[in-house]
């Protein structure tokens, strides 16, 4: 007769009471925490359907008679004919900052990173200390010397006066984020390469950065946001408001003498929709990229 042979199957021990009240304690705390972030993002939506005067008396409750009138003059034609046209042309100008700074940083962190991860040359890890450097002065410390340097340079009233400055404050973080990656790729698939007759640039192209996907994808997820949300340097650069991009363009609707905060609030929801939606589907390259992308010789 045949023997039949079992696997013994993992049976699941059932929770103490420690173990669910502690359970029950994370995901309360866990909820507390995500409706404290929420509830800027949640009262600028429902503000976004008030009048300014049910904003000022009931900030936080749920409007009574939804103003979506508010939304339909900021996108569409409506009561105010300079809104529409001025809205996506705000939109184009943000697109373009954002494609500018992106593509920009990306071309130049790479090749920073590849020299400062594959090369091998005197003083280099000294030199890649002194360029990380650039971490520690962020750009809202440094607005008079860039403010200066853009007037010097001709670029005020001029998306590159803000796309340039964007970009050399975010090559240093981006290098460090790509060559922690690149430094990940195991020697022994470089030499491979060189014996299939790749040379440097070969490796660099053909290699390095198909394997590097995530981390790229992490540079370009991070670096969109920052590029999308600017709002400080657009202020300090643009003169002209047909060249504002969509964080400047709720002055728009602030006056002399008072502000309208029903469309303010709508102009805001606008603005953060696409970035938290763009979050959400790209999360998961930021992930990643800084934790699970690396390759293990």
């Amino acid at each position: 007769m045949s023997s039949i042979t079992t696997t013994p199957t993992h049976v699941a021990r059932p929770l103490n009471v420690r173990q669910i009240v502690s359970r029950i304690m994370i995901y309360v705390l866990l909820i507390i925490l995500s409706l404290i972030i929420l509830t800027p993002v949640i009262t600028a939506i429902m503000g976004g359907l008030k009048s300014t005067g049910e904003i000022l008396s009931a900030p936080f409750s749920f409007p009574t008679n939804p103003r979506w009138s508010n939304y339909s003059e900021i996108l569409d034609v409506g009561s105010d004919t300079r809104a529409p046209s001025t809205f996506w042309q705000q939109l184009g100008n943000s697109g373009l900052i954002v494609l500018g700074t992106v593509s920009l940083t990306l071309v130049t962190s790479t090749l920073l990173a590849f020299v400062f991860a594959r090369l091998v040359f005197p003083g280099r890890e000294l030199i890649f200390n002194f360029f990380t450097l650039g971490l520690l002065f962020p750009i809202t410390v440094a607005f008079l010397p860039v403010y200066l340097q853009v007037r010097n340079l001709g670029l005020i009233n001029n998306l590159w006066g803000i796309i340039l400055p964007l970009v050399a404050f975010a090559i240093p973080g981006s290098t460090i984020i790509l060559r922690g990656f690149f430094r990940s790729i195991p020697g022994e698939l470089e030499d491979a390469s060189y014996i299939d007759g790749c040379d440097t640039l070969g490796f660099f192209r053909y290699i390095l950065l198909p394997l590097a996907r995530p981390a790229l994808g992490t540079v370009l997820v991070l670096q969109t946001i920052v590029a999308w949300n600017e709002y400080f340097l657009p202020l300090l650069v643009l003169n002209d408001d047909k060249k504002w991009p969509l964080t400047l363009g709720i002055m728009q609707f602030q006056g002399q003498y008072g502000a309208d905060w029903g469309k303010i609030m709508a102009f805001v929801t606008i603005l953060i929709v696409p970035a938290v939606i763009f979050y959400l589907f790209t999360q998961r390259y930021i992930v990643t990229g800084l934790t699970g992308g690396e390759l293990k010789g």
